[in-house]
């Protein structure tokens, strides 16, 4: 009697078991995973024998950007400084635009489809547009400079940065809220007292990410007439002056590096 007691409840759990995976759906898997890669590469032409004819033509290159132009330094300062300060600002534009659509689109803060929906979608809209293609677009608008550089960073800054914040608002301890709420606050109060105290550390988490990236696509706006330092990549590329583009990537990649630096500083203070 007392074995099949035991063996009653030992079967009980071996049925609850979940089942292995079969290998057939792991072999199944793997061929449709290469079977998408041998079609992607097919139909884009990217096959290793090109990778293999172009080696020799790369490493020309390498050869001819190194070493570095060191004295071209000089030149690319301004420029630079430019790069990070229309990064600085299209940044700070772009995070004051995000907060009132974050609010909007959070599904606990607005309860209602009818403002949500829309407003996400207009937001999904903007997202889906690259920062070159709204750079030249404002360009065609407000001509070359660095004001259609600000202002294709600053709207790409309001749709990455109020992606991320909504998402995050979404998460936040409701309790605060519904305490709020029964002792009769009004919603801007709500928003002040139990929203932000919640979110300011992420908020700014999400601003000096935004900042690191906008400062690597300020670096190639130019490309399209929209200031910054990429309108020197366009003239030492078009120029065929490799060692001048070299001293520019090296500059800019110290840059990068020491905003990361600072950036992480920054955020494991916040977090």
């Amino acid at each position: 009697m007392n074995t099949n007691a035991n063996q009653q409840p030992q079967a009980a759990a071996l049925a609850r078991r979940p089942k292995a995976p079969s290998k057939l759906k792991h072999y199944l898997t793997a061929v449709i995973i290469i079977l998408l890669l041998w079609g992607s590469a097919a139909k884009t032409e990217a096959t290793f024998g090109e990778l293999i004819k172009g080696a020799p033509n790369m490493l020309d290159l390498l050869r001819e950007m190194f070493p570095p132009k060191w004295s071209y330094f000089d030149n690319i300062v301004p420029a630079m400084l430019e790069t990070i300060r229309m990064a600085l600002i299209g940044t700070t534009f772009g995070a004051i635009l995000a907060v009132p659509v974050a609010l909007l689109c959070a599904g606990n803060l607005t309860p209602s489809a009818w403002i949500r929906q829309p407003v996400r979608f207009v937001l999904n809209l903007v997202r889906t547009i690259p920062d070159l293609l709204l750079a030249a677009i404002f360009v065609a608008i407000f001509g070359l400079g660095p004001l259609a550089g600000i202002l294709a960073l600053t709207v790409f800054s309001f749709g990455l940065i109020a992606k991320l914040v909504y998402e995050a608002l979404e998460t936040i301890d409701r309790g605060p809220l519904e305490a709020m709420t029964a002792v009769g606050a009004a919603p801007a109060q709500r928003i002040i007292f139990g929203v932000v105290p919640q979110i300011q550390a992420h908020f700014i988490s999400y601003v000096l990410y935004a900042f690191e990236i906008n400062v690597r696509a300020a670096a190639v706006l130019g490309l399209v007439g929209a200031g910054g330092i990429g309108h020197y990549y366009e003239v030492t590329l078009g120029f065929l002056e490799y060692d001048k583009t070299c001293m520019i990537i090296l500059f800019t990649l110290a840059v990068v590096l020491i905003i990361d630096y600072l950036s992480a500083k920054v955020r494991e203070k916040l977090l």
